[in-house]
């Protein structure tokens, strides 16, 4: 693999023909690996192939993401809706609107770090004290940054900036430099960048002597001898905890880069990799489907994700990672275009029948997000 040593430049992105396929391929590439990796959480690889031997596709009886998936749409959204001008408050806002002050779902908003969040905004805490709990160092963050890659494509710089932004209300240092490394490497990879430019393009966001970074080049420098050889330069051996940023987000940037940002082959090398196997095959998805667009995607593995059952947030029941890639690409309805207002309920839809997933046609646009300024920049499961 080339050298990660400088950063080279990130090409323009493509049209927005090409711009709406990589969109599509990473947000329905999160949602894949998602639920591919979920059974996988946890577990160590002897127990996955003591279990299932290698998995090689879904291995649950009826396949569904996680609170990766719904917190990515929910990022998502709330991205669509204020753009370059989002703001802490406006995140604060939303994780009241959409969150803390609803009922919540059978999994009480998903993981530890999203729950001492929660808790620290029920107490009328506000950001940046509202990220201020005993895991603000987990890839909670990361779990829903492609989101912010999609929106700044061709721009690892602004998506690192709006990501920390987001992340201000949940998380605090390795957590968001877990986040700004995923954004920055999807914002490169949605331009069809080569696996070492978009390796370059996440460290060049991050402190280079941070845990997360130093991680990622640990990682990186050994893909190309096979996943355990990832598994072992990042993964701290005996400590009790699979959501640490810097070793989800390590993980996953090594399985892409030791696929080549092959779709099938990243996701696996991430699923069979176990820990926080639905992040880091979250993470691995959305920046093999960026780099490669939606039609890498198997149509057998696409076919099953329908829209969110809000078992995490039941404010994001009935989004489709699919309509909330539309809202983030230039084009009508999109960040350029016209935006109806948000359902405060939104209706469930019925799933996407697997033969159509994939093959570039347009979904039906959900009215999803209200108005707000998304132009250019003007200035976990338990995860």
């Amino acid at each position: 693999m080339a050298s990660i040593a400088c950063t080279p430049p990130v090409p323009a992105p493509d049209d927005a023909t090409g711009l709406r396929g990589r969109a599509r391929g990473a947000l329905l590439g999160l949602a894949v690996g998602d639920a591919l990796g979920a059974p996988a959480e946890n577990l160590k690889p002897s127990e996955i192939r003591a279990r299932w031997g290698r998995i090689t596709g879904y291995v649950a009886e009826t396949p569904c993401g996680t609170d990766d998936t719904e917190y990515a749409i929910f990022s998502g959204l709330l991205l669509a809706r204020h753009g370059s001008a989002l703001t802490p408050a406006h995140v604060e806002a939303a994780w009241h609107e959409w969150i803390a002050d609803r009922a919540e779902g059978p999994f009480r908003g998903a993981g530890f770090s999203e729950r001492g969040t929660l808790e620290n905004l029920r107490r009328g805490l506000a950001a940046p004290i509202s990220a201020q709990h005993r895991h603000a160092w987990s890839d909670g963050l990361a779990m829903r940054a492609a989101p912010f890659g999609v929106f700044a494509a061709g721009r690892p710089a602004e998506a690192a900036r709006l990501v920390a932004i987001d992340g201000s209300v949940s998380h605090e240092g390795e957590g968001i430099y877990g986040g700004q490394a995923v954004a920055a490497g999807v914002a490169a990879a949605m331009t069809g960048a080569p696996v070492p430019v978009v390796i370059a393009s996440a460290l060049a966001v991050i402190p280079e002597d941070s845990w997360t970074a130093r991680s990622l080049r640990r990682a990186v420098a050994v893909a190309h001898r096979g996943e355990r050889a990832v598994r072992s330069a990042v993964v701290i051996g005996g400590y009790p905890w699979t959501d640490l940023a810097p070793e989800a987000v390590a993980l996953a940037f090594g399985a892409y880069a030791a696929a080549d940002g092959d779709f099938v082959q990243a996701v696996l090398t991430a699923v069979n990799m176990g820990r926080d196997a639905d992040t880091t095959a979250a993470v691995a998805g959305a920046l093999s489907g960026a780099t490669h667009g939606i039609s890498a995607i198997p149509a057998h593995w696409a076919g099953p994700v329908g829209p969110a059952r809000g078992r995490c947030l039941p404010s994001m029941a009935g989004h489709h990672v699919l309509d909330v890639a539309e809202l983030l690409v230039p084009g009508e309805g999109g960040k350029w275009g016209t935006r109806p207002s948000l359902p405060l309920s939104p209706a469930a839809r019925p799933a996407e029948p697997a033969g159509r997933v994939g093959d570039g046609r347009s979904r039906e646009r959900s009215p999803l997000v209200g108005a707000g300024n998304a132009g250019q920049a003007d200035g976990e499961g338990q995860s």
